[in-house]
């Protein structure tokens, strides 16, 4: 009878040893695995290590890689000029008359004073690269022969040219210096079109001659054989143009010097005395307006 005393409280005790030992469980399930709360906030650290590198990716970025530009750009095109010169020497096959370092001259003047008024003697395969370097100006073309202006303008229309007539022959080259040289008139600082030197281009446009000319280059007409109209008259009258501006100076540029007339022409009515430099066949001369200095001789 006693052992069936007994056997109700040996139960109790099993009952609650178990009863202990699953609230055991639970305390250290609940201690060493991870709650819904620290799942969600461990994958919360995920998304934010992905807007890091998407952070990252936006500081490649110009605006935040160069602090001095601002962080709204403006996405600026490329000008006209240079877009069409780009494709059309991308396209071909010929090059321009000059070489790099002869270009380079030319160039250098026109990084200081461009945008500016340029005119041309000569339209070339070089003019529509003349146009691109001086954008924002005004580059001015001056040609002798028509046939090739209506070509150039049905390839490149935006290109500004003048047909220019000329009278003179290279085989009167000597018999023109030495005019040039004796007569007084020639040494006067004159408009072309009034002037009485024998050298002076009387026709050309009048728009031409109205306007303060910054940078000049002489690169025509033809001058290399008998029958060509040669430079003579062109040289000349690039001086007499740069002299009649109303201030400042005017850099005059003659291509080809290692011919007899450019080389002879240019040192006698540009001067050697404003010879700032010469690379290869191309010869730099600055001159001052001798409007603004009046009595200034024709060459220093």
């Amino acid at each position: 009878m006693r052992s069936k005393s007994q056997n109700p409280i040996n139960y109790k005790l099993i009952l609650i040893g178990f009863f202990l030992v699953f609230l055991l469980f639970l305390v250290l399930r609940s201690t060493f695995s991870p709650s819904p709360p620290q799942q969600t906030q461990s994958s919360a650290v995920i998304h934010p290590s992905n807007s890091s590198e998407d952070q990252e990716n936006t500081e490649d970025k110009p605006s935040i890689a160069c602090p001095s530009v601002p962080l709204t750009q403006t996405c600026n095109k490329i000008s006209p000029s240079l877009a069409n010169a780009l494709v059309h020497y991308a396209t071909s096959n010929v090059t321009p008359q000059q070489t790099i370092k002869e270009i380079s001259v030319s160039l250098r003047v026109l990084e200081k004073k461009s945008p500016c008024n340029f005119l041309v003697f000569g339209l070339g395969h070089d003019s529509l690269m003349w146009t691109a370097l001086n954008h924002g100006g005004r580059t001015v073309f001056l040609e002798e022969d028509k046939s090739w202006i209506e070509q150039i303008q049905s390839q490149l229309p935006n290109l500004e040219s003048h047909h220019v007539v000329y009278d003179t022959r290279i085989t009167q080259a000597d018999e023109l210096m030495e005019i040039g040289m004796s007569n007084e008139d020639c040494k006067k600082v004159t408009d072309p079109r009034f002037s009485k030197c024998q050298l002076a281009l009387k026709g050309l446009p009048k728009e031409v001659l109205e306007i303060d000319w910054d940078l000049i280059m002489v690169d025509a007409p033809t001058g290399w054989h008998d029958g060509a109209p040669g430079r003579m008259s062109a040289i000349y009258t690039a001086g007499l143009i740069a002299r009649n501006k109303e201030n400042g100076e005017t850099d005059v540029f003659v291509h080809d010097v290692d011919r007899v007339v450019e080389d002879q022409f240019s040192k006698a009515f540009l001067c050697e005395g404003y010879l700032v430099e010469q690379e290869g066949r191309i010869r730099h001369f600055n001159i001052p307006s001798h409007k603004a200095r009046l009595g200034r001789p024709f060459c220093p």
